[in-house]
């Protein structure tokens, strides 16, 4: 197995892949429609993305607001799963939230998922709820 770098996109070409990425697992692999995949928070997101032999493998979001930065669209390209990539991509997320001095991570997951980022320090709260037809519940992480 090749090593996987975790890094902010070089390039457009290498963001550009990583929403090529987005869209074949939320909007071809889980039915989400386009127009609630992409957003207006791409624009001031940081973007991470996991590089593989020079293909984006993996990629995810991050979005301060206020003292809390706010994680999300987590995707990892089917060729690439059960390999630790999305656990590397969350190592990764709270070190670059504890740079920008946040408080705590904030995360919404697909309920299937809960038990990557229960591993990873985030406890559930609230209730399931329903987002693009898929159940979702609120997960935080205290970095304080």
């Amino acid at each position: 197995m090749s090593d996987v770098e975790i890094r902010e996109p070089r390039d457009s070409a290498e963001l550009r892949a990583a929403f090529d990425l987005r869209f074949v697992v939320f909007c071809e692999e889980q039915g989400v429609p386009l127009e609630l995949e992409l957003d207006e928070y791409d624009a001031d997101a940081l973007h991470l993305v996991a590089v593989e032999d020079g293909v984006v493998v993996a990629t995810c979001r991050l979005l301060r607001v206020g003292d809390t930065v706010k994680f999300g669209r987590l995707v990892v390209a089917q060729s690439a799963r059960r390999r630790g990539i999305a656990a590397q991509m969350l190592d990764e997320t709270e070190r670059r939230a504890r740079e920008m001095r946040a408080r705590r991570l904030v995360l919404s997951a697909q309920t299937y998922a809960m038990k990557l980022y229960e591993d990873a320090g985030y406890a559930a709260f609230g209730d399931t709820y329903e987002d693009a037809g898929i159940e979702h519940i609120s997960m935080e992480r205290e970095l304080v």
